[in-house]
């Protein structure tokens, strides 16, 4: 009977390690998603005037000023690089707030996102105006952007952590309930 228990209880907590692990997965193929949903959507609003800057402006200008940058190829790496970077947004998210079930969270955690780079790493994009020179219709859009993002990184992840405990939870009654 004692080995029994040892069994099932390493089984458990095997399935606990897989399911973290698969959470992680799951929440790290969020922010690739996300970072290329966000990037498309960025596009399209530079593209239809709601922005003035690109955000290829942010990624490839302030390293390369190639003239492939300015073409379709350009678009392309930046949208790769967003969600490359996003997968480590995803990853802060995950460690610090996948506990929080609120969809606040989120919009809080996009606009955090979007001070970080329009204030705190400014400095760096030299050739992107401040936010005191950008137009009024840019700086809506790029928060409603980033808080798009952050709602959708931050809800994903929490909703999927919740989800598996709420199911941990479950299997574990049945379990009890059974034996």
């Amino acid at each position: 009977m004692l080995e029994v228990d040892t069994v099932e209880d390493k089984k458990l907590e095997q399935n606990k390690q897989e399911d973290s692990s698969t959470i992680l997965g799951r929440s790290l193929l969020t922010g690739f998603i996300g970072g290329i949903l966000a990037s498309l959507l960025g596009l399209f609003m530079y593209y239809f005037n709601f922005t003035e800057v690109s955000a290829k402006a942010y990624v490839l200008r302030p390293w390369t000023t190639a003239h492939w940058t300015d073409t379709w190829l350009g678009e392309l790496v930046t949208i790769v690089i967003i969600a490359i970077l996003s997968i480590v947004v995803a990853l802060v998210y995950y460690g610090l707030l996948r506990k929080i079930y609120s969809l606040w969270v989120g919009v809080a955690y996009g606009i955090m996102l979007w001070l970080i780079v329009f204030f705190v790493l400014q400095p760096i994009f030299t050739n992107v105006p401040s936010v005191q020179e950008m137009e009024v219709k840019s700086i809506i859009s790029t928060i409603c952007l980033y808080i798009l993002y952050g709602t959708f990184i931050g809800y994903s992840i929490s909703f999927d952590y919740y989800d598996s405990v709420l199911s941990h939870k479950e299997n574990d009654e049945q379990k009890s309930s059974s034996s």
